[in-house]
């Protein structure tokens, strides 16, 4: 049985992101994966990393359980908004505290890269946005999916990550938006 954690980084339990994940785990429940949620606006944790990596701060025990959640995916799925070309400050917060050295990459010494601690695992990355795709790619140069797919995920040996670029939400017409939830539903029976 495949280990699906499904993380949603939406600060508001009433968004669209949280109408998307719960279609995704229904499309995933059907192909009988062990669903596992984790919501980042639920937790209660310390969002700031004090002292950088100079000094490690302990985790709190909602950031212990995400963890161990994550530690024993096999696919791990990400639901959050593009929010000034970036992620939320609270999902900002989490990969800061919990993606750290010795859990998820650890440094080589005299090596520029670091040895990655999620080999093994797979990701999709759901985004929604209100810049249209072409806007991202040709004029932003897509600079949240490069950080977060390339500097977050692959830096710590997740492969393959898979994108899904949802926009624009705002204005966004009810079929436009169903659409995508029986996208959503239909790549979790898929568990992609």
């Amino acid at each position: 049985m495949k280990n699906v954690v499904v993380i949603n980084g939406h600060p508001d339990p009433k968004s669209y992101n949280y109408a998307l994940s719960k279609a995704y785990m229904e499309g995933a429940m059907q192909n009988n994966a062990n669903i596992v949620p984790i919501d980042i606006a639920a937790l209660d944790f310390d969002p700031n990393l004090s002292f950088g990596y100079r000094k490690r701060m302990e985790l709190e025990p909602d950031l212990v359980d995400a963890w161990n959640k994550i530690k024993e995916a096999d696919h791990l799925v990400w639901f959050f908004p593009m929010w000034w070309y970036g992620m939320p400050a609270l999902m900002k917060g989490f990969i800061d505290r919990v993606f750290l050295p010795g859990l998820t990459f650890q440094p080589i010494p005299g090596k520029p890269l670091p040895q990655k601690l999620l080999k093994g695992k797979t990701a999709r990355v759901v985004l929604t946005s209100d810049t249209p795709a072409w806007y991202d790619y040709f004029y932003m140069k897509r600079p949240l999916i490069n950080q977060f797919k390339k500097g977050v995920l692959q830096f710590c040996g997740v492969s393959p990550v898979k994108v899904t670029y949802i926009a624009p939400i705002k204005n966004a017409t009810e079929q436009f938006r169903k659409k995508w939830l029986d996208r959503m539903l239909q790549l979790g029976r898929e568990l992609k």
